[in-house]
């Protein structure tokens, strides 16, 4: 079974829910000789068994329904303040379907119109609908104007997916859509400098540049963050938090007591929070998924003696939208690998399968997951899930930790 998630912001770049994309690993990309009714039941059934809030951070979650699903009673063991209904757009529209439809309104659930390009005025499921998604490639924003004035009008949701660019974004919000979904909020506003970033970033870059020597010094990093109140004050939490019971009387004993491979993870961490602090919460909870995920995947592969690369690539995956520059210029002064360079810079290099990887799983482009995951010597397929899934949980913590 594969699960990946993908957020929906509100107005103020809030997360609202995430949509769950989901296939049975064992069949392909049209379900095989599975049913899409057996397949969605077998994630539903990954859902209860690893909770659905541990999934979608206690946020919403919008799944896709067929027909067949839409009128089983499975539906209704999910909470349904916690789930919206998706109607896939090739869904057969019915009576009976309708029916079934307001019978889960009844029970509290929101229903959503997957991809619409029906005539609004004549499609028997608008009055129905609670929440309407628009492709905007399918259906560019100028050519529904119209239907958007009425939509509001009438009290409907209004959802913009595939957003790419800021320009959408803002273009969608002006007309009146309230929640967005696309890449859009990983890309980076190259609209000049941010002198305030770069201090920042400069701050973190000794801690960075003396980590990496052949032999650091725990004296060195001592001086430095003691020197920061902010860091001094989430070092001494982070540590007690991993160890309730032991009392950390000074600074040097707390990062002795973390080790230099754990300081170096918790101060790339640190840096990505402090400058996303005008950017959505997401991209730093996206850049820690991103890193354990591929340092599990790493350990599932050929780059087994390669993790800690792997996890260091993934976690500045974002660093270019954080800063609003380029890969290239939010990577200077950071001591990495050639490999990570390449990957993050060209998408080349010997650790760009795991890269892509990555990126094909959070796009639920499971075919090319297959493929890399071969490639690559991953065997169980099932431990890409597993892994996935792992990743969320520890963002979660680690969040909850800073």
């Amino acid at each position: 079974m594969f699960i990946a998630r993908q957020p929906i912001f509100n107005r103020f770049m809030i997360v609202y829910g995430y949509e769950l994309l989901y296939r049975d690993s064992k069949t392909s990309t049209v379900f095989g000789n599975v049913s899409a009714k057996k397949a969605t039941a077998t994630v539903l059934g990954g859902l209860f068994e690893l909770g659905i809030d541990t999934i979608t951070d206690n946020e919403k979650a919008f799944i896709n329904f067929d027909y067949e699903f839409l009128l089983s009673d499975s539906i209704e063991l999910i909470n349904p303040e916690k789930l919206i209904i998706e109607v896939l757009e090739d869904v057969e529209v019915d009576k009976v379907l309708i029916k079934r439809l307001i019978e889960l309104k009844k029970h509290g659930y929101k229903i959503a119109l997957d991809d619409f390009v029906e005539d609004y005025d004549e499609f028997p499921l608008v009055p129905i609908s609670d929440i309407i998604k628009y492709d905007i490639i399918a259906t560019p924003l100028d050519s529904i104007r119209a239907q958007v004035r009425l939509a509001l009008h009438q009290g409907k949701t209004l959802l913009a997916e595939k957003i790419e660019t800021k320009e959408e974004y803002e273009q969608a919000k002006g007309m009146g859509f309230s929640l967005f979904q696309g890449y859009f909020f990983e890309k980076p506003s190259i609209v000049g400098k941010s002198n305030d970033k770069k201090s920042t970033k400069f701050n973190y870059l000794r801690l960075i540049a003396e980590l990496g020597k052949p032999e650091p010094s725990y004296n060195k990093l001592a001086k430095i963050i003691g020197n920061d109140v902010n860091l001094a004050y989430r070092l001494l939490r982070v540590v007690k938090n991993s160890q309730s019971d032991d009392v950390v009387y000074s600074i040097k004993r707390a990062l002795v007591y973390m080790g230099f491979r754990s300081i170096e993870r918790w101060i790339n961490i640190l840096m990505l929070q402090d400058l996303a602090t005008d950017k959505p919460l997401e991209l730093t909870r996206l850049s820690l998924t991103r890193s354990k995920f591929g340092e599990g995947l790493a350990n599932h592969s050929k780059f087994k003696s390669r993790v800690n690369e792997a996890s260091t690539m993934l976690l500045f995956s974002t660093l270019d939208a954080i800063l609003d520059q380029s890969m290239e210029e939010a990577l200077d002064g950071i001591s990495l690998t050639e490999d990570i360079r390449e990957a993050l810079i060209h998408r080349k290099g010997e650790l760009s399968p795991l890269l892509e990887l990555v990126y094909s799983y959070e796009k639920g482009d499971w075919d090319k997951v297959k493929t890399i995951s071969s490639e690559i010597g991953i065997t169980d397929r099932e431990e890409i899930c597993n892994e996935y899934l792992n990743a969320i949980k520890y963002c979660t913590e680690t969040m909850d930790m800073l």
